[in-house]
């Protein structure tokens, strides 16, 4: 098991029987393969699919079927397929359980910005202010760091902002943060991972929860 997808394994250990959803773009779209095989929920694409599989292996694409990154997917007995219009109704009217995004950054109060890098052309923000605003619960999956080593997590956004909402909670390769009215809150750091290297690689602040544990390893 690879970091990201460490990373999308410890996010599927949130989702919950019944659960609908939203695998954004990236680290999200790996959650699919470690959903536990006792736990069903209906994963969502906004283009216009609702029981979403896991990733097909290269034999068995089928290059019509594609989430919302244009990514090939697979699809689960019972599945059914919609327009985009039906689809972001969904959301917007919040039948979406949970979302599971990617970030460029966090800030302190768990605000991200995730759609828009300055000075790079963009097409616009996409589905990610919708399934903020929209989803009873949205989980944010990223690298800690940017490839410079930079933290992704910051006391202020310099990328413009998705939406005002906060998310809920923050799963990287490094710890899992929650977050309440007065910012965020470690609860978890990943196997191996000391608290002073959490620290040292996060910009903004944080408090160390009552339930901190260290992780343990994440399975399939």
């Amino acid at each position: 098991m690879n970091i990201k997808q460490y990373i999308a394994a410890r996010a599927a250990k949130e989702l919950k029987d019944s659960d609908i959803v939203n695998l954004g773009i990236g680290i999200p779209t790996l959650v699919a393969d470690f959903i536990p095989s006792d736990v069903q929920v209906f994963l969502h694409s906004e283009n216009g699919i609702l029981g979403v599989g896991p990733t097909p292996d290269p034999e068995h694409i089928d290059q019509d079927l594609v989430n919302a990154g244009k990514m090939p997917v697979t699809v689960l007995n019972g599945s059914s397929y919609f327009d985009s219009a039906s689809s972001f109704a969904m959301i917007r009217g919040g039948h979406v359980s949970v979302s599971i995004l990617g970030v460029l950054q966090i800030d302190a109060k768990g605000r991200i910005a995730n759609w828009a890098v300055p000075g790079k052309s963009v097409l616009g923000v996409g589905g990610a202010m919708d399934l903020l605003e929209g989803s009873k619960k949205v989980i944010v999956t990223t690298m800690h760091t940017t490839n410079k080593g930079e933290s992704k997590i910051v006391k202020e956004l310099t990328y413009p902002i998705t939406s005002e909402r906060a998310v809920d909670l923050i799963i990287t390769d490094l710890a899992v943060f929650t977050v309440k009215e007065d910012g965020l809150h470690l609860i978890e750091l990943a196997p191996g991972i000391s608290l002073e290297e959490a620290q040292q690689k996060t910009d903004a602040p944080f408090h160390i929860a009552g339930s901190f544990k260290k992780g343990k390893e994440v399975t399939a």
